[in-house]
């Protein structure tokens, strides 16, 4: 059922495009430039999708880097489905009791003496973004390797305009990246943060992209660059647990099958454990599939009362069992299962009433992109260097910057999400792919922490059940809980009385999750593209193509 355009409480700040060739969504023009280039280059989407990873780490330098971790989901043509699960982890020398914890309650309970956790050396997991593009690539791409690294080595090499977001992220951890020389006279030259229109040129990145064109991802996983990154951590003297040679070495990505779920005729799939996405997402919507959400109508406070409560069991489920699945037992068929999902709406309350939720962390800082082919392989892949400028320093003469992934870990033994050697870290990143009969129908992620994927639950929910154009669906206003306080964006702020009166502790936000990006797929047509507001997101959509063999140009 169609929602009325004249009961939506928002407006579109962004346009979609489309094309018959092909489509990159990526949160930075320069992202979408890159995947775009390889498409035009006779490059698949993997092709376009690594190119545009890889631009992004040299213009969202804060989001995403090589020494990073994340997952992409790849549907080939023939309809192969495959999860690469390039997630950091912990180095071979961690141990649970690595950190010292502040507090063993409450909402210091994740904080850490020094905030060691958090930034520097100590905060550094094994990386796996960089291991994970290449593989993705090396299986299923179709240029030469070194063609995908052209655009981020151009980039880095010549110089991008600084945009008002990039110089936004700079000033939030000005004070931390300050006590660091290296990263500082990038990002902060005389103290101050590149200010919106100046060029940044990152000169030390460009040759430490170049060397990986030349000597392969060994340079960096076991060569001189990752040799320069242990060097750099070993400075700290810290206690051990720090990411040495070996860990780097021995490090690899692994392919999983991907979570599926069916949703009113529509199959869902989404990335496994240790993602919580595939999974919950699936729960959710099977607990959803049992309401009329369509009749009930997109600006209604009773459906955002059941979005949330809906959202807040999905929590409950994933505090119970989630993580490493090598660590940790999962119920997922269990937790699949459309008689878990009935089970579930029992649990569904009447009210609102606040309880209290042990906090975890992961990163709101994150980058997305959505890439297709006019032949019909699609990604849609999620990845971070975890915080704000990952650990906050730069591993001096190369430009990269590491990663604080064990953060997310809980800092006191003995739990699900301690630390242990070899643990992947948890996440909850949601490259999904929706289909139906066969056919793909709409790709979809998004940056932004535990707020990911109930919000990619949300964009599946107003394109099947509220029949949103794609780019309505994306820019749609999103809600949020743990079952603590919930979250509303401003533009369904005049709910918030009558969710109030039904018990919600209600909180407005400026923005719930990042930059959601998408593409929705016609049968016969052109692909559509779709970027939000949250996000430097752009659509990049390739159209026409080749002349025919037998036509040339006479005079």
């Amino acid at each position: 059922m169609a929602t009325e355009r004249h009961s939506l409480p928002f407006q579109c700040r962004k346009s979609p495009a489309s094309g018959t060739a092909g489509v990159v969504v990526a949160n930075h023009p320069l992202g979408s430039a890159a995947g775009h280039e390889m498409l035009a280059a006779g490059g698949n989407a993997v092709d376009a999708a690594v190119a545009s990873l890889l631009a992004l780490t040299v213009v969202e330098p804060m989001m995403v880097g090589i020494a990073g971790g994340g997952l992409a989901h790849v549907r080939l043509a023939d309809g192969t489905h495959t999860v690469v699960d390039a997630l950091s982890c912990a180095a071979g020398s961690a141990a649970p009791d690595m950190f010292r914890p502040v507090a063993d309650s409450g909402p210091d309970y994740m904080k850490t003496e020094g905030r060691r956790s958090e930034f520097g050396a100590a905060s550094v997991a094994v990386p796996g973004n960089l291991a994970g593009w290449h593989m993705m690539h090396r299986k299923y791409g179709r240029l030469p390797f070194s063609d995908v690294l052209q655009p981020a080595i151009r980039f880095a090499e010549r110089g991008f305009e600084v945009t008002p977001y990039l110089k936004g992220t700079i000033e939030q951890h000005a004070a931390d990246m300050l006590l660091d020389v290296e990263i500082s006279r990038h990002f902060l030259p005389e103290g101050v943060p590149l200010e919106p229109g100046s060029r940044l040129v990152q000169s030390d990145y460009a040759q430490s992209l170049k060397l990986i064109e030349k000597e392969g991802i060994s340079a960096f996983y076991g060569g001189s660059l990752g040799a320069a990154m242990v060097q750099s951590l070993a400075r700290d003297k810290g206690p051990e647990g720090k990411v040495n040679l070996q860990d780097l070495l021995t490090y690899r990505p692994v392919e999983r099958t991907p979570i599926s779920g069916e949703y009113r005729g529509f199959q869902v799939y989404g990335p496994p454990p240790p993602a919580s996405s595939g999974l919950h997402v699936a729960e959710m919507l099977n607990i959803l599939e049992g309401f009329d959400l369509a009749g009930m109508g997109f600006d209604n406070a009773h459906r955002l009362h059941l979005i949330l409560e809906t959202i807040r069991v999905a929590f409950e489920d994933r505090r119970a069992a989630s993580g490493d699945p090598d660590f940790v037992d999962i119920p997922v068929e269990r937790y699949l299962s459309k008689a878990y999902a009935q089970e579930a709406r029992g649990r569904l309350r009447q009210t609102g009433d606040a309880m209290p939720v042990a906090p975890t962390v992961e990163s709101n800082n994150t980058t997305h992109i959505t890439v297709a082919d006019r032949d019909g392989n699609i990604v849609t892949a999620t990845h971070t260097i975890n915080g704000l400028f990952g650990a906050r320093f730069m591993v001096p003469d190369t430009g990269i910057i590491p990663n604080n992934y064990m953060h997310n870990f809980d800092p006191h033994a003995g739990h699900a999400l301690s630390v242990e050697p070899g643990k992947r870290v948890p996440t909850s990143m949601a490259p999904m792919i929706v289909t139906r009969s066969g056919q793909p129908v709409y790709a979809l992620g998004l940056p932004g922490a535990v707020r990911i994927f109930p919000s990619a639950m949300q964009l599946i929910v107003n394109l099947i059940d509220h029949g949103l154009p794609l780019q309505e669906a994306v820019e749609a206003p999103r809600v949020w809980t743990q079952g603590d306080h919930v979250e509303l964006e401003p533009a369904f702020a005049h709910h918030a009385d009558a969710l109030k009166a039904l018990g919600h502790d209600v909180r407005i936000v400026p923005h719930i999750g990042g930059g959601m990006n998408a593409i929705a797929f016609s049968q016969g047509g052109p692909m559509t593209g779709a970027a939000c507001w949250r996000a430097d997101g752009t659509v990049s959509a390739l159209g026409g193509g080749l002349a025919e063999a037998d036509v040339t140009f006479c005079i």
